[in-house]
């Protein structure tokens, strides 16, 4: 079994696949606005709150943060940059941060507007709550 290097997509078999920090670099200086300037902003605060964090890019280059399984995407529109958590719905978020997909079971997101600004504490506080959903102890299930 390969063992993925933190900051790395896992070898998914592509003969010259660019490395996905390579991609989400790239991404971001495709991004000439606010939208490049928050992403990257996000990027950075997500690398300090988990340092072993793992870049991806999936969904026709939608950047993916993991450890243990998914912590959030970056999703860029024209009027947002969307930050997905995978599991949101279960994470505690004191600080309010999520703001859309509110109605879900599972996730919940972050949409970020031109000029508004991210709580890095509360930020870097939520992924690694992410972290920490994602690395706990899953329960045993008992026969019945």
């Amino acid at each position: 079994m390969k063992k993925t290097v933190p900051g790395t997509a896992p070898d998914n078999g592509a003969e010259n696949a660019e490395p996905a920090a390579s991609q989400i670099g790239a991404k971001i200086a495709s991004l000439t606005d606010w939208r490049g300037k928050i992403l990257a902003n996000v990027r950075t605060l997500i690398r300090q709150a988990d340092p072993e964090v793992v870049e991806e890019v999936k969904w026709r280059g939608v950047p993916v943060w993991s450890h243990a399984g998914m912590i959030c995407t970056g999703e860029t529109y024209k009027s947002a940059v969307k930050l997905t958590f995978a599991k949101g719905a279960a994470l505690p978020d004191p600080a309010g941060l999520f703001n859309a997909s509110l109605d879900g079971n599972t996730r919940r997101a972050i949409d970020i507007h031109e000029g508004e600004h991210l709580d890095a504490a509360a930020f870097k506080a939520l992924i690694r709550a992410a972290v920490a959903a994602n690395t706990a102890p899953k329960p045993k299930r008992t026969s019945t």
